[in-house]
């Protein structure tokens, strides 16, 4: 049993787990490299700038490894639990006490018409959440990666059927796919009331009672959905003061929390939820001392 997952890299995962390291933790990074920092050039508006985004990465990632942090190359997929939680990524599962969300904000989304109309009318983001409602019934995931892959996965135990569409995306699949997919380009979302289907570019239409959104890798906000933590209406995880989610042992920090998209935001939010973690834990392994 791990005391301390963090999924993600940047200023805030690398913050926390600074803290948490010292206070003799060994937490686990999981990471799929520097992110938004690593798109960022000259950084001047930060102490001990100026250097570059991914200098910055490079640096926090060793400095992190100097104090016996543990830094995974790996995708996350998903999250479950409640008291405890398992961190399901690409490489195996990761059974811990606390969790720190700290992947960032997805920039994009789908430009599909329809989609936003028909969000809770067929249109989830959440397998875990929503496969109940779609027993017996055809779905899609939408998306070309492990994400939609693990919410396939989610879904094919309760839906009738359940196709992968990627959109004209390349497919980026680590392991064999067992569900049908097409890779024609979707042109829209169609039904009334809920969805009825998927029209494709070249005319053709799959009928699907559910889609499910999984595009890229699971981000923050994705997975806190997956274990049921409340989002804010811009979709960002809501969060105490001491970074906890609405759910006990599940922090968030950075990006993902909303509000200004600055390193010194997200170093100080990792920082506070890496303190807040540390405590956390102690506390539960002193009233589960068989941990």
């Amino acid at each position: 049993m791990e005391n301390l997952v963090i999924i993600g890299s940047g200023p805030a995962g690398i913050s926390a787990a600074l803290y948490a390291a010292r206070a003799g933790l060994s937490p686990v990074v999981l990471t799929q490299g520097p992110g938004a920092l690593g798109k960022a050039g000259q950084i001047d508006n930060y102490y001990g700038a100026p250097l570059t985004g991914p200098a910055l990465h490079a640096a926090g990632e060793e400095q992190a490894r100097a104090l016996g942090v543990r830094i995974l190359e790996t995708q996350a997929v998903g999250v479950v639990g409640f008291d405890t939680y398992t961190v399901r990524a690409v490489s195996g599962d990761f059974d811990t006490i606390a969790v720190l969300l700290a992947t960032g904000a997805k920039r994009a989304a789908p430009t599909i018409p329809g989609l936003k109309e028909l969000e809770g009318a067929g249109v989830s983001y959440c397998a875990v959440c929503d496969a109940f409602f779609y027993r017996g019934k055809p779905v899609a995931v939408l998306g070309s990666g492990d994400f939609a892959l693990h919410e396939a996965d989610e879904l094919a135990p309760l839906a009738g059927s359940v196709t992968i569409l990627t959109n004209g995306e390349p497919e980026a699949f680590t392991k064999p796919c067992p569900y049908p997919i097409d890779r024609r380009p979707i042109s829209a979302l169609v039904g009334d009331k809920a969805l009825a289907g998927v029209q494709f570019a070249d005319g053709g239409l799959l009928l699907a009672n559910g889609l499910f959104v999984a595009l890229g890798t699971a981000g923050s906000a994705e997975i806190a959905r997956q274990t049921g933590a409340e989002l804010g209406a811009d979709g960002s995880v809501v969060v105490d003061a001491a970074m906890q989610t609405t759910l006990p042992g599940l922090y968030a920090a950075g990006d993902c929390t909303g509000g200004l998209k600055q390193i010194a935001k997200a170093v100080h939010e990792g920082t506070q939820a890496g303190l807040s973690a540390i405590q956390y834990i102690r506390d539960y392994r002193k009233t589960h001392p068989d941990l």
